[in-house]
Formats: structure tokens, C-alpha cells, sequence
């Protein structure tokens, strides 16, 4: 039997936060936990683009379902949390570019990154071995050693096209997400809401539940997951710094990867691969002590991949350092590669997005809050 979408929305989990955003928006007992109840204040309708908006404003702390008085049991049966989970989710797959892509956020995330990884992974080690498995297996050092398993040109064309390819669907994507929640183009670009949201998003401001952390099974608060965030966070921008330096490196100074131990592009991607094995590590582990009642586990796999890909890219990267100089070198290279190529072709495709999109959603915050600000009698 065709299930049918609930009139006025494109989904039953728009529905429901639709519903819970009646119901909230009359208690108003959460509105010091965060950003989402101030901005739920400001509506007093919510079709599916502010639902989307407000979803992806949302950090799951759990911090509303906790302190909520018509949580389940009560016959009210609120919980923010898992619904807005599931409505993110939703709109992640319903802002993919190309849409042919969109039920890859159906299935299980984590096998199709795995696969992709070991494909690419064999292709690469196989055309080394098919022209020379001397190569493959040889001890190789000092500048250009990584390519004379892989020319640096084919590595730049079949990376920078993968990774090309990955920003402008993100792009189209966060345009689409965008337009749906109402906001002209030009206001994602406004200097003071844009810096507004760059301070909350890089201090994790709304992470907090309120001032006493997020929530675990046991209902006891901590810090631990805005800490594994923060360090993920800033490993992934230490990794990009390290390949833009390195970039600087070989097409301004003609200097040739690998570089040294103690140079900054290893400094750099060092420092960011540590943090990218106990980040990563950390928020999986946060996930299996997370409440179920605020999961939304049906899409359990899409979320470890991007975890689980930020782990292998930074543990096979690392391994290659340590091992550069030895016969394991080719097939570490071509493992690592396999992982990163993979890693970008499922970017725009799993939980990758969210950090964009909650992104967005505090730019729209921010700009929502100083209007109200201005609007304010005795306001300058």
C-alpha cells in the first residue's frame, strides 16, 4: 500500500516537528537551552523550509528532551531530539546534488565508502604491479618518491576532479537547502551574521545542553563529545592547512613531496592526523553511549562512515609517514589514496553536509537575532 505524505508536508517526520513545534512554541519552558527555541519563538507556522532550518540549527545535545515535561511517557510523546535527527537527515537527502544520487543516503553509508576505498585501492595497486611489481615493493626515498608509483600529474588530475566534484555538489546542495528555508543569497554572505555564526560554530556554542553538556543513557550530562568535536574539527583543518602548504610548496618553490620530518607540511598533517584518529574514535564512542530514545538509528550507518572515513584517512596517512622509507610504502600509498578518493566522492553524500548546513543555519540565527535586536525599542 503507497504511503502518502501528511497534507502540508513532504513527510510524516515534518509532520511530527511540525507538531512538536505547536507544542514547544506554547510551553517555551526549553528557551534557554539554545538557538533553536529563540528562533522557534519568532514563527508562529512552520513549513517544511524553517523545519528544515531549525533541524539543522539543532545539536542534539538532548538536553530539551531531558528537562521536558511532555516527553514519553506523557501522552504528548515530545521528543525534539529524534525528530529533528530524522528531519536532517531527510534534508540532506533532499538537497543532494544530482538527485539521481539521493538514495545513497538510503543505504548503509559505511559498506559503500569501504567499498569504493578497497576498489580504488586495488586499481591503483594493480596498475603499479601490472607495469612493474618492482615498484610496488621497492624501497623508494627522498623528493618525488611518491611518484614513481603514481605520476604527480595523474594524481592531481584524478584527485582534483574527485575533489572537484565534491565541493560543487556540497555547493548546489547548501544552495538548495538555502532557497528552501527562504533566505535570499546575498544574506549568506552578510559580514556580521557570518561572523556571528563563524564564533558559534567554532566554539560549539549550542553543544553545551544549556551550560551542563550532552546527554548519555545514564541521563548524566557531560563535555566529552564537544570535546571529540573540537578536536576532529580542528585535526580536519590542521590536515587541509598541511596540503595547502605542501601545494605552496611544489608550485611555488618547486620543492617535491615527501618532506622531512621536521618540515611544516608534516608538522602540519601530523599534528591533524592525531587528531583525526582520537576525534573521530571519540564521537563513535559517544554514539554507542548515546541514548537510543534520541537517535535516529535507522540511519545509523550513514553517520559512522563519515566518522569511520575521517579515521582510515588519518590512520593509513599517518602509517604511510612512519613507513615511507620502506618496502610497504607502495601498497600504504595506494591504500591511502583509496581511502581519500573515497572520502570524496562520498562527502556530499553523508554526514559531511551537516557541518555545512548547520553552518548556514546559524548565519540565519544570527542575522534573525540582531534584526529582532534592532527592531527592539531604544535599539541603535
Amino acid at each position: 500500500m503507497t504511503q502518502h505524505p501528511p497534507p502540508g508536508h513532504a513527510s510524516a517526520a515534518l509532520a511530527e516537528a511540525d507538531r512538536l513545534m505547536t507544542v514547544c512554541n506554547a510551553c517555551r519552558y526549553c528557551e534557554g537551552l539554545c538557538a533553536v527555541f529563540p528562533a522557534m519563538e519568532l514563527r508562529r507556522s512552520f513549513p517544511d523550509g524553517d523545519l528544515a532550518y531549525l533541524a539543522n540549527l539543532c545539536h542534539a545535545c538532548g538536553a530539551c528532551y531531558v528537562d521536558c515535561q511532555f516527553a514519553p511517557p506523557h501522552e504528548f510523546q515530545v521528543n525534539v531530539p529524534r525528530t529533528f535527527a530524522e528531519v536532517r537527515a531527510e534534508s540532506w537527502r533532499r538537497y543532494a546534488w544530482p538527485a539521481a544520487l539521493r538514495p545513497v543516503f538510503d543505504r548503509n553509508g559505511l559498506w559503500i565508502a569501504l567499498i569504493a576505498a578497497v576498489g580504488v585501492a586495488l586499481f591503483v595497486a594493480g596498475f603499479v604491479a601490472w607495469n612493474d611489481t618492482a615498484v610496488l615493493f621497492g624501497r623508494h626515498s627522498g623528493p618525488g618518491a611518491f611518484y614513481r608509483l603514481m605520476p604527480h600529474d595523474a594524481m592531481v588530475v584524478v584527485f582534483g576532479a574527485a575533489f572537484g566534484y565534491a565541493i560543487l555538489a556540497l555547493a548546489l546542495g547548501l544552495r538548495a537547502f538555502w532557497r528552501d528555508i527562504g533566505e535570499p543569497a546575498a544574506s549568506l554572505a552578510e559580514p556580521r551574521s557570518l561572523w556571528q555564526a563563524v564564533k558559534d560554530a567554532a566554539t560549539l556554542r549550542y553543544l553545551d545542553g544549556g551550560g551542563v553538556g550532552c546527554y548519555r543513557t545514564d541521563e548524566r550530562p557531560d563535555d566529552n563529545r564537544r570535546l571529540y568535536h573540537h578536536v576532529t574539527f580542528y585535526g580536519f583543518l590542521l590536515c587541509f592547512a598541511a596540503t595547502s602548504v605542501a601545494t605552496v610548496y611544489h608550485y611555488g618553490f618547486g620543492r617535491i613531496a615527501p618532506y622531512p620530518w621536521w618540515d611544516l607540511p608534516v608538522v602540519l598533517g601530523t599534528l591533524g592526523g592525531i587528531g583525526l584518529l582520537i576525534g573521530p574514535a571519540g564521537l563513535l564512542a559517544a554514539k554507542w553511549t548515546r541514548d537510543p530514545a534520541l537517535a535516529d538509528t535507522p540511519r545509523f550507518g550513514m553517520d559512522t562512515a563519515f566518522l569511520a572515513m575521517l579515521f582510515l584517512t588519518s590512520l593509513t596517512g599517518l602509517a604511510l609517514l612512519l613507513l615511507r622509507a620502506t618496502p610497504a610504502m607502495g601498497m600504504l600509498l595506494a591504500l591511502h589514496l583509496g581511502v581519500v578518493f573515497a572520502f570524496f566522492l562520498t562527502m556530499p553524500y553523508g554526514r559531511f553536509v551537516h557541518g555545512l548546513y548547520r553552518f548556514a543555519a546559524l548565519v540565519r540565527y544570527a542575522r534573525e537575532r540582531r534584526r529582532l535586536a534592532e527592531a527592539e525599542p531604544g535599539s541603535t
